[in-house]
């Protein structure tokens, strides 16, 4: 099968797109032949082994698995022995953020991973389009302990992340406030933000609402710069570590002087996030944004894109 690989950490010179053997599942596993999987945030750093704590979990001198990728959409093409869930033929999605090897025609995945049915006519496009970013923004979101009127502010609104975090806070019934640039303004509207910024045009931090919790889903922000548009014990979380690591020291810091707080983001469990992901979108409460799509054999171009940090919503590969 054709399968994008690398030996080694670096930028997407390190890809090539070449033949390997394909999987064969074990007895608790399937055979998924791949149809659309993202090139993302996460697919970024383990492809860079940048920031280097990522490398803890994906391998400390040299990536764990030749094959990148972290989730995907596809099909069923062979079960193990075990399976009971599952049949051949079924249309799945999934997501581990650790590595999955999916940026290949075919992968292997266990049953009880994140992993779920694709509801009918939702395409495999769509499916993998709300898997990674949505993941993250949901976790963020329940980090914090929000009701139904109250009040977030998302800064960099249009990426995956970004465009999964406004839907997901419009849907538990939270007052949302939208930071984009100016191309994507109405996209940011249409996914139901109730106020928008333009950052290439105004200042965000001059807004006079005051919020329960700003997230930073690009991570170009600073606790300093967003604090006074929170409310006494409002929560700030950004998706970066921030300027000189400082997203991983003031969760202490400011925990311990009360009022505001930072709280780092540690993701919890990407079974629970497919699972409501399923949910929402055989409910059609859950647009996912697709910018580009890419053939697996421009695999390099497709990181290069997504690196330049500057893609609307998703940029998908296709096997198909």
């Amino acid at each position: 099968m054709k399968a994008a690989t690398r030996s080694t950490y670096g930028l997407s010179n390190v890809l090539t797109v070449t033949s390997v053997n394909k999987p064969e599942p074990k007895d608790n596993e399937v055979l998924i032949r791949v149809h659309n999987t993202t090139v993302n945030r996460t697919d970024c750093g383990i492809l860079t082994g940048k920031p280097y704590v990522i490398r803890a979990f994906v391998g400390l001198f040299k990536p764990s698995h030749q094959v990148p990728g972290t989730d995907f959409a596809g099909q069923i093409e062979a079960i193990g022995k075990k399976v009971t869930g599952f049949k051949v033929a079924d249309r799945v999605f999934g997501l581990y953020d650790e590595g999955l090897r999916s940026q290949a025609e075919y992968m292997t995945c266990r049953e009880d991973k994140a992993l779920a049915k694709i509801p009918d006519g939702i395409s495999y496009a769509e499916a993998a389009a709300s898997a990674e970013g949505a993941h993250y923004a949901y976790n963020f979101i329940t980090m914090v302990n929000l009701k139904p009127g109250d009040k977030a502010l998302v800064y960099g609104a249009t990426g995956a992340i970004g465009t999964a975090a406004v839907q997901l806070l419009k849907h538990f019934g939270i007052y949302v406030t939208a930071v984009g640039n100016t191309k994507n303004i109405e996209l940011i509207k249409s996914l139901g933000a109730d106020k928008t910024y333009d950052y290439l045009k105004e200042d965000f931090t001059a807004d006079q609402e005051r919020y329960h919790f700003i997230f930073d889903a690009v991570g170009k922000s600073s606790f300093d710069q967003c604090k006074k548009l929170l409310l006494p014990k409002g929560i700030y979380i950004s998706s970066e570590l921030g300027p000189k690591g400082e997203n991983l020291y003031l969760p202490l810091t400011t925990w311990l002087k009360g009022g505001k707080r930072v709280v780092f983001p540690i993701p919890k469990s990407c079974k629970r996030s497919i699972l409501l992901m399923q949910e929402l979108l055989e409910q059609r409460k859950f647009k996912p944004v697709i910018e580009k799509v890419y053939p697996l054999e421009q695999v390099s171009e497709a990181y290069d894109y997504v690196l330049t940090g500057q893609k609307t919503g998703n940029v998908l590969l296709s096997m198909s």
